[in-house]
């Protein structure tokens, strides 16, 4: 359900981040979160101890495992540890690469309503956060606009995955190889990637959207996938409330049941299915609710890092840059809008395919390029993330946006527009002040049916299915 509602009520400091590191051979790193007191009286301890420091205002740190052993339980003991968890390793989500010749044409453009459109010049970034690109591949060799924000330094087949993604983003019209949706992007990598470049950390992952985040507003792409991950939702929260766009692939198991993987399954994130030649959703797309919208992704032609040559390839690695060429195209196209009205134009407009309606394989249909430039501007959908309560409350460890109350001892009467989905964006939480022993006025109207609930200050959660427990009114 997507419901646009309207509510009437009367009543840092970033941290230097450098290239990836060498992976411990002795098992997983463990990521630690300090408490806001402790990230000024621990650091010197866990520095001594070979503690890497991952982001100072996300207060996250990576232990190896003996420095793990070692101190992780006098930080516990002094209550010093907010949460926990061992590093997790994120695979890239390519399935395929197929080495037959050099294809000649690029099929996917006339699914996705690209032709008779004039892409833009230079505008708003791309930030590939993946395994490095090859800046010396006759695809990108003395290309304008393209930066690196760390070192890129693949080592064995590293470079190959993050090359080939960038290839379908923005290979320039340059009399050889291949065209990407958006030619003239402004590109930006983030190499993450470990070992041989096929695999990515949570921390380094993290790092990255950190980094193009805290460098603007711009459209990041995560053509990777894996478990929950706490480095990984504190910087994609970040990366919403700063005005970045982030788009991600579904996944490669809808062969195997399509579990659910992230940050695909996070909340504000653009989740992008794959589609084949015939247009349907390809076997390997991952199903979910959490799917918006879908892009070829079959038998793609793209830029290889191995031979420094083109190669068709499969997988969401290639449909989630298509969606993110095409939203940053839009946003340049036009620049009045923010972030989170990209996202709901490029799901607004996309062409229906395989059930009819929103459905778990394609989401709300084809991304249509064309349909998105000329749909009209919908209603901004201000501070978020607004999630739940801690995104909101002045002393929340997540609230990044700093919105004020809707209604204050001065201000007794106010309203807000704005957009909830029932899986991008289940509840929107404000804060209220209410004047004591008097009569106050709620009103909530939308395009579908909504819940308007008022709870306790001093309430510590919203569930999407709140219970009645510190509810006053609904």
């Amino acid at each position: 359900m997507r419901s646009l509602m309207t509510l009437i009520l009367a009543a840092a400091a970033a941290a230097v981040i450098g290239p990836a590191e060498a992976a411990s051979t002795t098992g997983p790193a463990t990521i630690v979160r300090l408490t806001a007191v402790a990230s000024c009286a621990e650091p010197a301890a866990l520095t001594a101890a070979g503690a890497r420091k991952v982001d100072a205002k996300l207060r996250l740190w990576r232990l190896d495992p003996d420095a793990a052993g070692s101190l992780l339980p006098a930080l516990e003991r002094r209550g010093s540890v907010a949460a926990k968890q061992l590093e997790r390793t994120y695979d890239i989500a390519a399935t395929a690469v197929d080495p037959d010749p050099l294809q000649t044409e690029e099929w996917w453009l006339a699914q996705i309503g690209v032709e008779g459109q004039t892409p833009p010049g230079p505008g708003v970034p791309v930030t590939i956060v993946d395994s490095g690109v090859d800046v010396e591949h006759p695809e990108f060799a003395g290309r304008p606009d393209l930066s690196v924000l760390n070192a890129q330094e693949p080592a064995g087949i590293g470079g190959e995955h993050g090359t080939s993604v960038a290839s379908v983003i923005g290979a320039p019209v340059n009399g050889v190889g291949l065209v990407g949706i958006y030619p003239q992007a402004v590109l930006r990598s983030w190499d993450a990637a470990r070992g041989e470049g096929t695999r990515l950390e949570s921390a380094d992952i993290a790092a990255g959207i950190l980094a193009a985040a805290r460098s603007g507003r711009g459209v990041i792409n995560l053509s990777l996938g894996g478990d929950r991950d706490l480095p990984i939702e504190l910087a994609v929260s970040e990366a919403v409330a700063t005005g970045s766009l982030v788009v991600a692939a579904s996944g490669n198991d809808g062969t195997r049941g399509s579990p659910i993987g992230y940050p695909a399954a996070l909340p504000h994130v653009t989740t992008v299915a794959a589609t084949d030649r015939s247009g349907g959703v390809a076997p390997f797309s991952s199903r979910s609710p959490y799917v918006d919208v879908a892009a070829p992704g079959d038998d793609i032609l793209v830029a290889s890092a191995l031979d420094k040559n083109w190669h068709p390839s499969s997988g969401t690695s290639f449909s989630s840059p298509i969606v993110a060429g095409a939203a940053a195209w839009l946003w340049t196209a036009r620049p009045d809008l923010d972030a989170g009205q990209v996202a709901e134009i490029i799901r607004r407009s996309a062409r229906d395919i395989d059930q009819a309606g929103r459905d778990p394989a394609s989401g709300f249909g084809m991304l249509n390029v064309q349909a998105a430039l000329a749909l009209p501007s919908p209603i901004r959908d201000p501070f978020e993330p607004n999630d739940d309560v801690d995104e909101v409350s002045p002393a929340g460890d997540r609230n990044l946006r700093k919105a004020p109350p809707l209604t204050t001892v001065t201000r007794r009467a106010s309203s807000i527009d704005g957009r909830v989905d029932a899986w991008e964006d289940p509840r929107d939480v404000f804060r209220v002040w209410l004047p004591a022993g008097r009569r106050v006025t709620f009103r909530l109207s939308g395009t579908a049916d909504g819940d308007l609930l008022l709870h306790r200050a001093n309430v510590q959660t919203v569930p999407v299915r709140s219970p009645a427990r510190g509810v006053l009114l609904r």
